[in-house]
């Protein structure tokens, strides 16, 4: 029992020292950046507020939500705090400005996260197309997995191009430095990862795995966490040459044998250094190489450093 106790109070310490080690970072270097005082007008149509002529998919720096679909997931004050990552709904993170979802699904087509399940996947695409039907520039990046330790939905891909087949960007290796003009009227880069079933093929509506990468890690520690963001990120081409997304996660993850294991709270301690690391990886030399951030409970100033991010490489100033 002893040995418990001193072992919480070492990850209390661990945490502490580590929140302790980024705040003197920001506090020594801060948190500026090319296009850092640039906000978007109307974030719901952030990309057609850009030069949609100039604006290539490579210089978008693209807001993201980690575990997208979590705002109804649970039971309220129950189980929903250990797994909620974002309290809005898919079109309200859309309007604020998301451009990146995470989606998560089971067999029967329900959302999940770990065991906790929550609404039909049809809410997540019937708000997509209620957005698309709203703006006319936008273009969004929609990841749909299945959830680990669970089994693909049937005829899942069948099922997404019904749906979202009139607006399925497809699959090219030569779309990454096209210009947003030159992909409309198509607006969804619609990436299918199943666990069991075939990937998509390539040249076809749907993307598949290969086409979306990251290197996360399993912890609640947010200076750890901070440094293999920017050791991965550092490691990979810069976004003109790359023939695929590469997700970098502003998040840490609730660990089970940590006395906090509510996501706010823990995610809490990286989520407000977004700033930061844009920062960092431009004075390292890494602003070319960041593409998609993103965040737990997604707030606008996270997209509107995103944003001003993607304005200063239109501008050339990155």
């Amino acid at each position: 029992m002893l040995s418990f106790f001193s072992d919480q109070i070492d990850k209390h310490k661990a945490v502490s020292e580590e929140e302790k080690t980024i705040n003197d970072l920001e506090q020594s270097e801060g948190s500026h950046f090319p296009g850092d005082d640039y906000r978007p007008s109307d974030r719901k149509n952030w990309m057609a507020g850009l030069d949609v002529e100039k604006l290539t998919l490579s210089k978008i720096v693209w807001p993201g939500t980690h575990d997208s679909a979590t705002n109804d997931i649970g039971i309220p004050l129950v189980s929903r705090p250990l797994a909620e990552c974002q309290t809005l709904s898919i079109y309200d993170q859309l309007v604020l400005g998301t451009r990146v979802l995470d989606i998560r699904v089971e067999e029967d087509r329900h959302i999940c996260h770990g065991i906790l399940t929550s609404y039909n996947v049809d809410a997540v695409i019937d708000d997509v197309i209620r957005f698309l039907s709203e703006t006319h520039s936008e273009i969004i990046i929609l990841e749909m997995r299945t959830e680990y330790g669970h089994k693909d939905p049937p005829e899942f891909e069948t099922y997404l191009t019904d749906k979202l087949g009139q607006f399925l960007i497809q699959q090219d290796d030569n779309l990454f430095n096209k210009a947003v003009s030159e992909i409309l009227p198509k607006r969804v880069i619609c990436i299918w990862k199943p666990r069991e079933s075939p990937k998509p093929s390539r040249g076809g509506l749907l993307w598949n795995s290969d086409y979306l990468k990251d290197n996360w890690i399993d912890t609640d520690l947010p200076w750890k966490k901070f440094q293999s963001n920017l050791k991965h990120l550092s490691e990979q081409q810069p976004v003109s040459s790359r023939k695929y997304f590469y997700r970098v996660e502003n998040t840490v993850t609730p660990q089970a044998d940590n006395p906090v294991v509510w996501v706010k709270p823990v995610t809490d301690r990286i989520r407000k250094y977004a700033r930061l690391f844009i920062s960092q990886c431009v004075a390292k030399g890494c602003g070319d190489k960041l593409q998609i951030l993103s965040t737990d409970l997604i707030e606008e100033d996270f997209v509107n450093a995103c944003v001003g991010l993607t304005h200063a490489r239109i501008e050339g100033k990155v």
